[in-house]
């Protein structure tokens, strides 16, 4: 009985400590988001390239460093989408402005090589917390997709995170990993209305109505025709919503043959 109790004191005592570490990881956690939120709110970038404007080698290399500090205070944070969609924002500014400069740098002047390094950096950290952000949002939409009831509602999700990865490739038009993830969220998109239409046909086809039953089928068929990748899985759909469409077919020629036959037999 004792080693019993003891047990239950070292399991007690397991509990409460995971539960503080558990807590102090929330702590920090929330503690680096509202730190993070802070830095790429404050942050800003000159807008103006007038001459009187313009950025020296040392400013240049101050805002390409302060960028990668909120570059890696993102990479720390990476399932917060915000804070990834803040960080290509600044990059976005920070490009737009070394463009303006580069436009009206003299070819012999040493701003040149530091502007040109400092698109090459920050263009790749560009690139990266645009597709961190289109990766982790259009996710999280999904899932949320998932999890609802309604079909507007999964189709009004499903759709907002299409066009998040649409905004990225805009960006990035050939990015393998966004051309992927736009034919699965269309294919998804397409599943949910499919799905519609195979459950509305079923409850037809259990009270007995064939022929709406039918219908509702070639309209889950239409939808699936509107997709442009074929896959094995959209195939297997296909043949068996054709096999549920000939089946109900031959109930419905049965129906008329029965009443064909009762007629006769009144006459």
């Amino acid at each position: 009985m004792i080693a019993g109790i003891g047990a239950s004191f070292v399991l007690g005592g397991a509990v409460v400590l995971r539960e503080v570490v558990l807590r102090k990881s929330r702590e920090n956690y929330l503690i680096a988001e509202r730190k993070l939120d802070y830095n790429l709110k404050n942050f800003q970038i000159p807008r103006s390239s007038g001459e009187e404007n313009k950025i020296s080698l040392e400013k240049n290399a101050a805002i390409i460093k302060s960028i990668e500090k909120k570059s890696e205070a993102a990479r720390v944070l990476g399932k917060i989408s915000s804070g990834h969609l803040e960080v290509f924002e600044i990059c976005n500014e920070y490009l737009a402005m070394a463009e303006k400069q580069l436009e009206t740098v003299g070819v012999g002047s040493p701003r040149l090589a530091g502007l040109r390094r400092g698109r090459e950096i920050v263009g790749e950290m560009h690139r990266y917390h645009l597709l961190s952000w289109a990766e982790t949002e259009s996710l999280s939409l999904t899932q949320k997709a998932k999890n609802y009831a309604t079909i507007s509602e999964k189709i009004n999700t499903a759709q907002a995170a299409l066009a998040v990865i649409d905004t990225a490739l805009g960006f990035y038009p050939n990015e393998t990993r966004l051309t992927e993830s736009e034919a699965a969220l269309k294919g998804f998109i397409g599943s949910i209305k499919v799905s519609h239409w195979v459950e509305q046909a079923e409850r037809a086809a259990f009270k007995g109505n064939s022929k709406r039953a039918i219908s509702l089928y070639r309209d889950a068929l239409f939808f699936l025709a509107r997709e442009n990748v074929r896959s094995e899985e959209r195939d297997a759909v296909a043949v068996k919503i054709n096999a549920e469409i000939e089946s109900l077919r031959e109930v419905v020629a049965n129906k008329e043959i029965n009443k064909g036959t009762a007629n006769s037999k009144n006459d």
